[in-house]
């Protein structure tokens, strides 16, 4: 991954193609939480497209991809699931499932032609994702006055950490994912300013 504090994944669902030989290759990708949301999304583009030869996929979850899984409905072993798979290692993503729908063109594309077709069209649906980088670590809230904003914004950015949300009302209040090797550093470095609260 990119670096101890950090994972990329994709912001939004995106969509690929690849036509080969009369045989369409319809890619899609979506950002997942569980293996159940996956599994939603499978079964409404099986529903989708029903009259479809295939229907191949594969995700990742957890920040080193933990938890995997690639599936060749019916295509020749090693030719579809796995091809899937190996753009999203390629991509240097996770919290993904790309599904490739194939519909036949009546010409038959050989293992090579197979491996080529899925890998070609899940690289198209992650080609078209825009690629976000989310950080690993622990969550703080801090409160304090709008004179104070541009200064903590910057201590944050220097320190590589991720504002969540954010709320200006009385007060300024941010809440932020900070990385795990910054943490305890950025924590001291608040502390050594009166007019900031720290809620952990």
């Amino acid at each position: 991954m990119s670096t101890a504090d950090t994972y990329r994944t994709i912001a939004s669902p995106s969509e690929g193609l690849y036509k080969e030989k009369g045989s369409k290759f319809l890619a899609f990708a979506f950002p997942i939480q569980d293996e159940a949301q996956a599994q939603s999304y499978i079964d409404t583009l099986r529903s989708r497209y029903h009259d479809a030869r295939h229907h191949c996929y594969a995700y990742a979850l957890g920040p080193n991809r933990e938890k995997y899984r690639y599936y060749d409905d019916g295509e020749p072993s090693g030719t579809a699931g796995k091809p899937i798979y190996g753009q999203i290692l390629s991509y240097d993503v996770t919290d993904v499932l790309i599904i490739v729908v194939r519909y036949f063109g009546g010409t038959l594309l050989g293992t090579g032609g197979l491996i080529q077709a899925y890998k070609t069209a899940a690289a198209n649906a992650l080609q078209n994702a825009q690629i976000v980088e989310h950080t690993i670590g622990r969550k703080i809230v801090l409160r304090f006055e709008y004179a104070s904003l541009d200064r903590v914004k910057y201590l944050l950015k220097t320190f590589r950490a991720e504002i969540i949300a954010q709320s200006y009302d009385t007060y300024c209040q941010l809440e932020c994912m900070v990385g795990l090797q910054a943490y305890s550093e950025l924590i001291a470095k608040l502390k050594q300013w009166d007019k900031i609260e720290i809620i952990e």
